[in-house]
């Protein structure tokens, strides 16, 4: 993990190209089989750094799997209560990838998957930021 938040501090930085790079090469180190919780976090910020939007849907839809994977696994899994978290921003960058794509009606079946596990969300920085997000999408979908 601490090799993943090193990049997505790169990416952060505003070297998309570099980051998709290491994660890129993280992602072969890891692999399909790899731990769920870095396979999740990973693909969740790859995304971030694709520039075509069907490629962004792709790495989301991988971290969403990877956290339905880690969650079905629950009472095994020491980080899967930490994965519940994950599920609003999850849920809502795939409801973004659709819209992109102008998918809009998958596009407000994940709005609405996100709005609906907006409860494990803490009172927090992070978690007004993503309850603020659904709402600007759902205003840009006609919702809000």
């Amino acid at each position: 993990m601490g090799r993943i938040g090193q990049v997505i501090m790169l990416l952060h930085g505003g070297d998309r190209e570099e980051a998709r790079n290491r994660f890129a090469g993280l992602w072969d180190e890891i692999g399909e089989t790899g731990d769920t919780l870095h396979r999740c976090t990973l693909a969740h910020y790859m995304a971030d750094t694709q520039d075509d939007p069907e490629d962004e849907l792709l790495w989301d839809l991988r971290a969403l799997a990877a956290a339905e994977g880690l969650d079905e696994d629950e009472g095994r899994h020491p980080s899967a209560t930490a994965v519940r978290g994950f599920y609003p921003s999850l849920h809502l960058n795939l409801a973004a990838d659709y819209l992109k794509l102008h998918r809009r009606e998958a596009a407000r079946v994940h709005l609405e998957r996100a709005r609906s596990t907006t409860g494990a969300l803490a009172e927090d920085g992070y978690g007004d930021g993503v309850r603020a997000a659904i709402e600007r999408l759902e205003w840009r979908l006609g919702e809000g």
